[in-house]
């Protein structure tokens, strides 16, 4: 399991694939990610401290993802990750939070007392989709309401039941709400949702053009970022 790595082409910062406890949600159809979490909190903190000992500070930005929400790192972490940002004199952290905690973001803006960028996996802007069948837990009603909160939405596309119309849909409104996002491109995995590979083929094909737009970062395979396995 690759847990530190460099992101060097769109928006160059360092980034750490650290353990928490289990989402807090932990119950979206699509997703098996889930499974690297822990209850065992000196283990936590041990691995999360040998893997922040990797950060460098060179581009003053620092990505911290786990898998389910910042909330749900040890509290040691977090106060390791704010030791970090004051050592290596990083500017700008980016951290993922599930719809749930919307009304606490504001909490990891105070502890840390730097720019935070927020992600959130959004999935889709299609509500249907999104609550009754990947069963996100996530009822905004639209962008604009996502927008509100987080900063910076995660995609996906690809899906079997996904439909072209769908995705052109949620790239507008990524592109008209949002300053940055990421879109990830779905590979099969353990749980019953399935890739379809025609949609894969026309979205790559459709939005080639992505790849140089700096606002978008678009994850083909799950270790793009070069974490996880």
């Amino acid at each position: 399991m690759e847990r530190y790595s460099k992101i060097t082409n769109k928006n160059q910062r360092e980034i750490v694939l650290l353990k928490s406890r289990p989402c807090v949600w932990g119950k979206c159809r699509f997703c098996d990610y889930i499974h690297d979490n822990s209850q065992n909190m000196e283990e936590m903190v041990a691995l999360n401290r040998e893997v922040l000992g990797c950060v460098t500070g060179e581009f003053g930005v620092l990505e911290v993802i786990n898998s389910g929400s910042c909330f749900e790192l040890p509290m040691q972490t977090l106060e390791d990750i704010r030791r970090i940002v004051q050592e290596k004199n990083i500017g700008r952290l980016f951290f993922e939070a599930h719809w749930i905690y919307r009304s606490r973001l504001d909490e990891m803006r105070k502890f840390f007392g730097i720019p935070i960028t927020f992600k959130t996996g959004a999935e889709t802007f299609d509500y249907d989709f999104r609550e009754k069948y990947l069963n996100k837990h996530a009822d905004f009603k639209d962008a604009a309401e996502l927008s509100r909160y987080f900063d910076s939405p995660c995609l996906m596309v690809g899906i079997q039941g996904q439909t072209k119309e769908m995705i052109q849909y949620d790239v507008e409104c990524l592109k008209k709400y949002f300053k940055l996002g990421t879109i990830n491109v779905f590979t099969n995995n353990s749980t019953d949702v399935k890739r379809d590979d025609a949609l894969v083929e026309w979205f790559m094909r459709e939005y080639a053009y992505l790849q140089q737009d700096p606002t978008v970062e678009v994850l083909y395979e799950n270790t793009d970022f070069g974490v996880g396995d």
